[in-house]
């Protein structure tokens, strides 16, 4: 009996300590480490992927190095296939993910959001001596589509009635795999293809856009309303100063932070 207002003595102290810890923000962990651990799959042209000298380049890459700067932290990237990136941010293993994440309501659900900062739209991909007609889900039945594991482009190939459907670890996969006939198309974000068009030599064209535009952002573990505040107002001044624009033009030659025209 002496010993029962000991435990609850502890156990107030444990509850004051877990409550604590939970209640700290993110925005205080990065501050205090003094860098933005960021995820990335580093196998994705032109968002993220390894130049010639083997570093980290591409739109993400300068987008995150800017967000860091507004912070005040230095950028630390981690890259990982797409397949296990959610996972990732979920275990911990990195503050962000700076990747063309969709922001769907299905991942609301785990994660939280930075306001958008791409938009733009599905879009199926073919070979370039491709004769048939592959514009409609209609169009699409029978025929096997490649896409990355895990991706929402994934989710909308499993929506078109009689497809089959083949994810890959990654863009990269399946486009070989398209290039040499084993699956009949692919569906990525719109922005790859004049990038595959311009800089690879793998036979492949712009199909036709497919589902509606979507609105890229940036993830991150919920419970984080003062680093939500922070990374909104990190984008909102690279925008403002004219980074943004600076940097999307050089990868896409336009502003991809508004709705894009399509166009195949």
């Amino acid at each position: 009996m002496k010993n029962k207002p000991a435990a609850r003595i502890v156990a107030a102290i444990l509850a004051t300590a877990a409550l604590t810890a939970h209640a700290a923000d993110l925005l205080d962990e990065v501050k205090s480490r003094g860098t933005l651990r960021i995820g990335m799959e580093g196998t994705y042209p032109p968002f993220n992927y390894k130049n010639d000298k083997g570093e980290l380049d591409g739109f993400d890459v300068d987008i995150a190095k800017a967000l860091a700067t507004k912070l005040g932290v230095k950028p630390e990237f981690t890259t990982t296939e797409w397949s296990g990136i959610l996972a990732g941010l979920q275990a911990g293993k990195f503050d962000v993910i700076v990747n063309q994440v969709a922001a769907t309501d299905k991942r609301r659900e785990t994660f939280d959001f930075s306001e958008p900062y791409v938009i733009s739209y599905p879009q199926l991909i073919i070979r370039t001596n491709e004769t048939r007609k592959l514009d409609t889900p209609a169009e699409l039945k029978g025929k096997k589509i490649g896409v990355g594991q895990g991706s929402n482009y994934a989710d909308l190939a499993k929506s078109i009635d009689g497809a089959e459907v083949r994810t890959y670890p990654g863009a990269p996969e399946y486009l070989q795999d398209l290039a040499a006939g084993r699956i009949d198309v692919a569906i990525n974000d719109s922005l790859l293809i004049p990038y595959l068009r311009e800089k690879t030599k793998l036979p492949v064209k712009a199909g036709a856009p497919i589902g509606q535009p979507e609105s890229n952002a940036i993830p991150f573990r919920k419970g984080n309303p003062k680093f939500k505040q922070a990374i909104d107002k990190a984008l909102d001044d690279i925008k403002r100063d004219g980074t943004y624009a600076k940097v999307s033009t050089r990868w896409f030659e336009r502003d991809v932070s508004k709705p894009p025209v399509a166009a195949r």
